[in-house]
């Protein structure tokens, strides 16, 4: 294989080496090795470390009454490449050192090439190295580089390190080569663009007149255009090409597992059958427009719409089960955790559960159009605040496939068009899902309402197109929300801890306090840690009140939950006294059936303890002191709060078996769960009937402004 890293992909955008990209590289060229593939690396980067280290020299040589006559950068690029070359190569050395992995340095120009004496000596000393398990690190020596002009080579054998690594490809007869961009891969036209659309297989015969290619990079010699020249060369010889981003720590290791990542460049690919693919855009246009049509119908025949899913939910479940089990049967075979497949299980009864969710929606009042505000602007002339769907939205959940069709059925209820990303554990059944919900979507609406995106490479195609996708609800773990976050322009809405750096998913506490009935707090926990395990609002920490260990009742509380499977740790204290290994840290979210017990002095100290540890999502009190309840309830801030009450049901019902979107933590304008309200906003929506309004537009805004203070 050969692999060549561009400068963009080598540096920052100030210059300077981006060594957490350069380290994730150097981890994939050490896993490649350990599979047992020969690496060769291609790399740029020596003119701009060497143009900075000058840089920095002069500044630190120079006195301060002279800082006003530097100039900015450093035209010499030859002495720049001869400075920066040995630093680069010292670099690699040291990465594949940690990663006990030996590297060599080779620098060539286009003369190598031109002797048929040194291509035999340079192909020998590369099988000889490959063979020792030793990576060759290839650059053009610029330094003595006989190039006239920055963009044309004396000779016109190769022009930049991406024809470079394409010539090597082809001397060496290489297995495949890999080009490390900036971005995903080839585009159809400049990246930035959110028209443009990602090529996955590149046709020389129908793309070469399409392309319309960006900037060239921003450092280096080369960019998009001298990748493709160098791919298309390469992939005419017989050898495959992947384009793809350098900045994801794994693409490479993701090329050879046949993962769908960047652009494809062989020499057959007109040959290859042709598969129709929608792309981003069109799925997200066509959401748009089947909610448009959505929002047009009457309320009784959006209702219909989800009376007819239930229907069709019941009438297939033999079919979503079978699908279902063979997620599963793939999952155990996979040896996935007993956490995932307790969440990608449909247990018995949950078709029929999930049905009468729907109804229940159904039959709910009519949420579109209610009016929240009214103000009598003159006489006869009336301005509201209307609730109305957002528009399309674009949820990314995990391997829970009723999630889907909770989702999908609060998307109809408030006419929204839906793109939905379901984890890959749990394909089939989100399929099967997805198809029976659609098929009950009238034709006069169209079924391309609730798109299903089944490969992940395009999310990041999705995550651009904020002029057409109003909101992202990642509804997953901390990660997710995360990546997804920094990923786009698009408003997201996702739990992501709060007021700390450390983010925290569904760490909720159950406080068992003095005054407790114990038998009231045996069920409420058991309960909150064993009615549903794999939910959010699960039970995660027990705090217990320090007078009650002296209680036998207590003793049978812990020794029921260790019968029933519950695997416990304790704080300082607890690890202490119930002979348990200790918990750390504290904020830490399980995923199996775990708990964290810990002793604490008073309601004060609970209060505290899950300020520090907690996630904001759902926290209960058992106590029979109506007052240490109100304490409790009006001191800790949650999206959900409960007394003498399990936190699996105190977000509004049973979250195994009531509609939600996403749960949030944030104190935004919806908090967990989000429900219907939380898929709808405002609009104002003014009657008049010819008068004019005094103050004009002024008017009309200082009302808006006052009903509002803070425009969402």
């Amino acid at each position: 294989m050969v692999i060549m890293v561009g400068t963009a992909v080598v540096t920052r955008g100030d210059g300077r080496l981006a060594l957490g990209r350069l380290g994730a590289l150097c981890e994939q060229l050490k896993e490649l090795l350990s599979q047992d593939y020969e690496v060769i690396l291609v790399t740029s980067g020596a003119v701009g470390l060497g143009r900075q280290r000058l840089k920095y020299r002069r500044l630190a040589n120079t006195s301060f009454a002279d800082l006003q006559y530097l100039q900015g950068e450093f035209d010499d690029g030859k002495a720049c490449a001869s400075v920066g070359q040995g630093s680069l190569m010292a670099l690699y050395d040291t990465m594949f050192s940690q990663l006990d992995v030996t590297s060599s340095q080779l620098l060539v120009t286009d003369g190598v090439f031109r002797d048929e004496a040194f291509k035999k000596q340079l192909t020998d000393t590369v099988n000889s190295l490959v063979s020792l398990r030793v990576i060759p690190i290839f650059n053009e020596n610029d330094a003595v580089s006989t190039r006239r002009e920055p963009l044309m080579d004396s000779s016109g054998i190769f022009w930049d390190n991406d024809s470079l690594a394409g010539l090597l490809a082809q001397e060496l007869n290489a297995d495949l080569l890999v080009l490390l961009s900036d971005v995903e891969g080839l585009y159809s036209g400049p990246p930035s663009d959110p028209k443009s659309k990602l090529i996955h297989t590149y046709v020389k015969e129908k793309h070469q007149e399409e392309i319309t290619f960006g900037d060239k990079s921003r450092l280096g010699r080369g960019g998009m255009t001298a990748k493709v020249n160098a791919a298309v060369s390469a992939a005419y010889a017989g050898i495959p090409v992947v384009i793809t981003s350098g900045y994801a720590t794994d693409n490479i290791i993701k090329v050879l597992q046949g993962k769908r990542v960047g652009t494809v460049f062989h020499k057959d690919a007109h040959l290859w059958p042709v598969v129709k693919e929608v792309c981003a855009r069109e799925m997200a246009v066509a959401a748009r427009e089947c909610s448009t049509r959505l929002q047009a119908l009457g309320s009784q025949e959006r209702r219909k719409i989800l009376l007819d899913i239930a229907d069709a939910l019941e009438a297939n479940e033999s079919l979503i089960k079978a699908e279902n089990q063979a997620d599963i049967a793939a999952a155990i075979e996979a040896e996935k955790e007993k956490a995932l497949l307790s969440r990608l299980t449909l247990k018995p009864g949950k078709i029929s559960s999930l049905a009468r969710s729907v109804r229940k929606l159904a039959d709910m009042e009519e949420p579109i159009g209610l009016v929240s505000g009214r103000s009598e602007l003159a006489d006869g002339v009336i301005l509201e605040r209307v609730s109305c769907p957002l528009g399309v939205l674009l949820v990314v959940f995990e391997s829970r496939p009723d999630a889907l069709v909770q989702i999908a059925s609060l998307a109809i209820r408030t006419g929204n068009g839906l793109l939905l990303k379901g984890e890959t554990d749990a394909k089939r059944s989100n399929a099967i899902f997805h198809k029976v919900i659609t098929s009950a979507i009238p034709s006069v609406v169209g079924d391309d309402l609730i798109g299903l995106v089944t490969s992940r490479e395009e999310i990041p195609d999705l995550l651009k197109l904020e002029d057409v996708i109003d909101l992202v609800i990642p509804r997953g773990n901390k990660n997710l929300v995360s990546q997804i976050k920094e990923s786009t322009k698009i408003p997201v809405l996702g739990h992501a801890g709060k007021n700390s750096c450390i983010i925290k998913d569904g760490v909720c506490y159950v406080y068992i306090d003095k005054s407790a009935n114990l038998d009231m707090a045996r069920s409420i926990v058991l309960d909150a840690k064993l009615a549903y395990p794999a939910d959010s609002n699960a039970m995660k920490k027990l705090l217990i009140h320090k007078d009650l260990p002296s209680n036998g009742g207590f003793s049978e509380l812990v020794a029921e939950l260790q019968h029933k499977g519950v695997s416990l740790y304790g704080g300082p204290k607890a690890s202490t006294l119930l002979s348990i290994a200790e918990a750390s840290p504290f904020h830490l979210e399980y995923n199996k059936v775990a708990c964290t017990v810990e002793i604490v002095e008073d309601i004060f100290a609970a209060i505290d303890h899950i300020h520090q540890n907690g996630s904001a999502l759902s926290d209960s009190i058992v106590t029979e002191d109506r007052e240490a309840a109100e304490v409790f309830l009006s001191k800790v801030d949650r999206s959900a709060l409960c007394h003498n009450g399990s936190t699996i049901s105190c977000n509004g019902g049973s979250s195994e078996h009531d509609a939600k979107v996403e749960i949030t933590s944030k104190p935004i304008h919806i908090r967990d769960p989000v429900g219907v309200e939380g898929l709808l906003t405002t609009q104002w929506v003014m009657r008049g009937n010819g008068k004019k309004v005094v103050n004009g537009y002024k008017g009309i805004n200082h009302t808006i402004k006052q009903e509002l203070h803070l425009k969402a």
